[in-house]
């Protein structure tokens, strides 16, 4: 492992000041870079008794993110705790309003609340990071109600700089592409289902096994809409007959090619007036 540049080396003097000042972590985990990242620091600078990782094994979670999740806490002697949130049982959350994602973290805060009674002198971390600042999230709100910190934004680390750290630790999946839960393909206003989050699921399984790595599948009731990274367009047109049949086999009537490209958070286009630090 050679030596990080000055700049990283800063950032990591940061976190490290930033983890030494706190007796423990117990992170909310998701198998993404970010939650990653923050549990790896927690067991780094904390010690492995005083690091814990919380995931939950809901149905908006991909069954491959879970089991990667779990892989990694084997190979890197972290702690894990497993929980299971119901908020697909919420109406607040199924009939996913604008603020969908704020239901989704009270459930998921709430429940760590039980595991911080077993360490009750740990903090409840989660996974953001500065530039998820400047984007709708009204999980934020959730995590400011239930005080959950973020190393992170406290030491003003980009997804950039965060995937550079999680690189020059070795981090197996430091250039994994963002796979935000499975309810964000869901436009607002359209009911969550467990069958929709299966569908989304299959699909996108489908689309990596074709060799696609970064994609989205949007749920629109009758019809889907498949997205893949613009460079890679013209590679699913070619495959698109194919890749219509079987995706449709999954439950939908018609399946679209979007060509505009995969965008995050693309489904956040319809809202208007919304305070984005909030």
């Amino acid at each position: 492992m050679n030596n990080p540049d000055p700049q990283l080396q800063n950032k990591l003097n940061l976190l490290e000041k930033w983890y030494s000042e706190r007796k423990g972590s117990i992170v909310a985990f998701s198998g993404g870079i970010d939650s990653t990242l923050v549990l790896f620091l927690a067991r780094k600078f904390q010690g492995k008794d005083n690091a814990i990782g919380v995931i939950s094994n809901s149905e908006s979670l991909k069954t491959k993110d879970f089991e990667l999740a779990q892989s990694f806490c084997q190979d890197f002697d972290i702690h894990l705790e497993i929980i299971k949130t119901e908020e697909l049982s919420d109406l607040r959350y199924n009939q996913n309003p604008e603020n969908r994602c704020y239901f989704c973290k009270e459930h998921l805060f709430h429940d760590l609340q039980t595991i911080q009674q077993k360490y009750p002198a740990f903090d409840v971390l989660s996974g953001t990071n500065q530039d998820d600042l400047g984007d709708y999230r009204p999980g934020l709100q959730a995590a400011a109600k239930y005080q959950v910190l973020s190393p992170m934004t406290d030491c003003q680390i980009s997804k950039e700089e965060l995937r550079q750290i999680a690189r020059y630790f070795e981090l197996p999946n430091w250039d994994k592409p963002a796979s935000p839960c499975l309810s964000s393909r869901i436009p607002y206003n359209h009911q969550i289902t467990r069958e929709k989050l299966q569908q989304v699921e299959a699909a996108e399984n489908y689309l990596n096994e074709m060799g696609f790595r970064d994609v989205r599948v949007r749920h629109y009731g009758d019809y889907a809409k498949v997205e893949v990274q613009p460079s890679e367009i013209q590679k699913l047109l070619i495959l698109e007959k194919e890749v219509v049949e079987k995706i449709a086999a999954f439950g939908f009537q018609e399946v679209q090619i979007d060509k505009e490209g995969l965008v995050s958070g693309k489904l956040n286009r319809a809202l208007k007036g919304i305070n984005y630090t909030k």
